[in-house]
């Protein structure tokens, strides 16, 4: 049984959950703080997601099948190639070509990075002779939309994932551990390839977000609105974004549009994307009844859900 009533989750167009202005116009917030200390305790329920992949991943395996063009994925700050591998074994399984970095843990943009992930795009263009897609989590994607802004002849799309690219750069609780990490200033986070981070790429870019991620504040992590860009935003966690249901059948759909095409992604509840994953008809997406498709049991994400909505988010 699915709960009823909920607020939609995600959105990409001119209205929000609450009715607010739509965060793919983003307005700068001056001082912006990170995530409230509740959310950043709340990232224990990463786990709860790893759980309920393990439960929908039969249902998710009925995706769109993928046409076979090269997908890289880029981890997060102090995350390697593990953090990506649910993501990208489930890539493969649709037909997709799907590769780690190959970079070891992701310690920041240090000298040589950026030429090495250059030299690894042009790699897989080379072999495929197609334009690879860029995923990436957290710092992870804000490489992914610099290399996409440095040789948009070579990428064909960019996804992230909870990436603070926007706004205040201190609007998150690992810019100290960043520093710390890299030996780089984040004010000088512009000084790389690609320019000023904010400006969002000239390929189609979506942004994935969630109100209740506890590292980064969602605002940090939303684009800018434009004919290709979009936001959508899931429930979860920061942590829990590279293994999150939601977040692959997102992915899935976005793979599935054809190079040069884009189309933004419905509006809909959880429960609708839920009933989509599973395969049943409902009002906010149509899908195709599926046989013999297991029943999906996201209680957890709903019931934690439930527990925020009960307390006040920054």
């Amino acid at each position: 049984m699915f709960p009823r009533n909920l607020p939609p989750l995600v959105q990409n167009e001119q209205k929000t959950a609450f009715g607010a202005a739509s965060p793919a116009e983003p307005e700068t917030t001056p001082g912006l703080p990170p995530p409230s200390p509740w959310l950043l305790l709340l990232e224990a329920r990463a786990l709860a997601e790893l759980a309920a992949l393990a439960l929908a991943r039969r249902a998710l395996d009925r995706g769109p099948r993928g046409d076979g063009h090269a997908v890289l994925l880029l981890p997060g700050l102090l995350s390697s190639d593990w953090s990506t591998a649910p993501l990208r074994s489930y890539l493969a399984s649709l037909g997709y070509d799907a590769h780690g970095w190959g970079l070891g843990i992701n310690r920041g943009p240090r000298s040589g990075l950026e030429q090495a992930l250059l030299a690894r795009i042009a790699a897989l263009a080379d072999s495929s002779g197609r334009k690879v897609t860029l995923i990436g989590t957290s710092l992870g994607g804000i490489y992914a939309r610099q290399l996409a802004k440095a040789r948009p002849d070579m990428v064909r799309a960019v996804v992230t994932l909870g990436s603070p690219f926007a706004q205040n750069p201190r609007a998150t609780r690992a810019w100290r551990l960043y520093e710390y990490v890299s030996g780089l200033s984040i004010d000088a986070r512009d000084d790389h390839l690609g320019g000023a981070l904010d400006a969002p790429p000239p390929v189609p870019t979506t942004a994935i977000y969630s109100r209740s991620d506890g590292i980064c504040a969602w605002q940090c992590c939303t684009e800018r609105n434009g004919p290709r860009a979009e936001n959508v935003r899931v429930f979860g966690s920061h942590l829990g974004l590279p293994h999150n249901p939601f977040v692959f059948h997102v992915v899935a759909d976005r793979l599935a549009q054809r190079e040069g095409q884009f189309r933004p992604f419905p509006e809909m509840t959880m429960v609708q994307m839920a009933r989509r994953i599973a395969g049943r008809s409902d009002a906010g997406g149509a899908s195709t009844p599926a046989v013999g498709m297991p029943a999906l049991n996201l209680a957890p994400l709903v019931n934690t859900r439930r527990a925020l909505q009960r307390r006040p988010m920054r």
